[in-house]
């Protein structure tokens, strides 16, 4: 009968004070669920098995590692407990239900075909493995909402609350999202695997989408304490190279592009005290240009097709703002023309406000203005705090304190993150 515990593991350090190894669990947890998970799901062949097993295998590693420390490769341990601990609840569920006798002896043959008696998967095969629940969970029988929530969940480890704040919905909604989502995919039955070739556009635009938001997370957190989150930013760049790989279309390499730009500048992005900065204080000596010269060269690539979109188009317009010396030196114009374009081919109230903001920078505050009050009455970004946050910034430069003070009061009221909270409680101080 197989134990709880993998063999072969053995711990690099000492166990560690509990405080500490709560915080480390934790951080693990973020980084490596989605890996685990994802190899979990093919040698298990089942999705809520898989995540069930892995919750118990990381509550198994609260307890074993207190007594024997942190292995030297935790997540091959945790794959391992996993594994077992759900051979084990099937092989306890068997003996009150004979039904389940054959699905023990499948799964133990299962798990030893797949890990070739191998207790280590290779970092290849996990990236594989996170490639085929991607799109497992991108499905088309799927709708959208529930193939963006069960990615966003089970591949890159998201709580239930942060994804219900991306979408603005409440967490029993999303929950219950996630959970016709994994009903369909076990009543279909949706097959785990990376598709055939002539399938891909179709389930391509999906995973972009799934891609982008956790991006989007990332690089702007919904709430908290930290302007960004950088396991979330990375993972998306991770899955953007994949799928690079595995598809190099136009708009995967704009994305990709868009990613590393945006990401170029997350060292100048706040202050050592965690301040927030805006772009044209930031010190752009601290963008990473390696990133930006790699994003420069996909967007190049991404528009010689003339097949790209909004992807590629978002990514040349932050190649504008990464070549320039200064925000007084950007080509403001040049912008407001990408914006065009873009609004052409995906037309949003967020792009017109960006747009918008832009517009200010080129033909002065009240231009501006004059867009952003035309957006905020069509009501769409009634409760959004960047639209009321840059209506309240024209208001300011044009010497209209009253105003402005109201519209930064209104994005205070809208935000939860605490840098931006901090922002603009120090932009009202000002204004007084």
């Amino acid at each position: 009968m197989y134990g709880s515990l993998p063999f072969g593991s053995v711990p690099s350090m000492p166990p560690p004070p509990p405080e500490q190894l709560s915080k480390t669990i934790e951080t693990l947890y973020r980084s490596e669920s989605g890996r685990v998970l994802a190899t979990l799901v093919r040698l298990l062949g089942d999705l809520d098995l898989a995540e069930e097993a892995m919750h118990e295998a990381f509550a198994a590693a609260l307890e074993s590692w207190a007594q024997t420390g942190i292995p030297e490769k935790p997540r091959p341990w945790l794959i391992s407990t996993a594994r077992f601990k759900a051979i084990d609840g099937i092989r306890r569920r068997a003996r009150f239900d004979g039904a389940q006798r054959d699905l023990v002896a499948h799964m133990e043959s299962r798990v030893h075909d797949a890990s070739g008696g191998n207790e280590e998967t290779g970092e290849e095969e996990i990236e594989d493995d996170r490639l085929r629940l991607i799109f497992t969970c991108c499905h088309p029988a799927l709708p959208l909402e529930g193939q963006v929530a069960l990615t966003l969940r089970e591949v890159c480890g998201l709580t239930t609350e942060e994804i219900a704040r991306t979408f603005l919905v409440t967490p029993a909604t999303l929950a219950q999202r996630i959970v016709r989502a994994k009903a369909k995919i076990r009543e279909t039955p949706i097959p785990y695997e990376v598709p055939a070739p002539q399938e891909l556009p179709e389930r391509l635009d999906a995973v972009l989408h799934v891609v982008y938001l956790v991006f989007n997370e990332g690089y702007s957190a919904a709430a908290g304490a930290e302007v960004t989150r950088p396991e979330l930013t990375g993972e998306a760049i991770r899955l953007g190279r994949l799928l690079t790989e595995l598809q190099p279309e136009a708009e995967v390499l704009g994305l990709l592009a868009l990613m590393l730009l945006q990401e170029s500048r997350r060292a100048a992005r706040t202050s050592p005290a965690g301040e927030l900065i805006l772009l044209e204080h930031q010190d752009r000596a601290l963008w990473n240009r390696e990133q930006i010269a790699e994003g420069v060269a996909l967007v190049e690539k991404a528009l010689k097709t003339r097949r790209f979109g909004h992807y590629t188009l978002q990514a040349a317009i932050a190649v504008v703002h990464a070549e320039a010396e200064s925000a007084a030196a950007t080509d403001w114009r040049q912008i407001v023309a990408l914006y065009n374009q873009l609004l052409r081919i995906q037309p949003s109230p967020v792009v017109y406000l960006n747009r918008a903001v832009a517009i200010a920078m080129c033909d002065g505050p009240a231009a501006g203005l004059t867009q952003i009050d035309a957006l905020l009455e069509h009501g769409e970004l009634t409760n959004y705090y960047l639209a009321h946050s840059a209506r309240a910034e024209m208001y300011r430069r044009l010497g209209r304190t009253a105003e402005a003070r109201s519209s930064y009061e209104k994005a205070l009221a809208l935000t939860q993150q605490e840098p931006e909270r901090q922002f603009l409680q120090a932009r009202i101080r000002q204004l007084k």
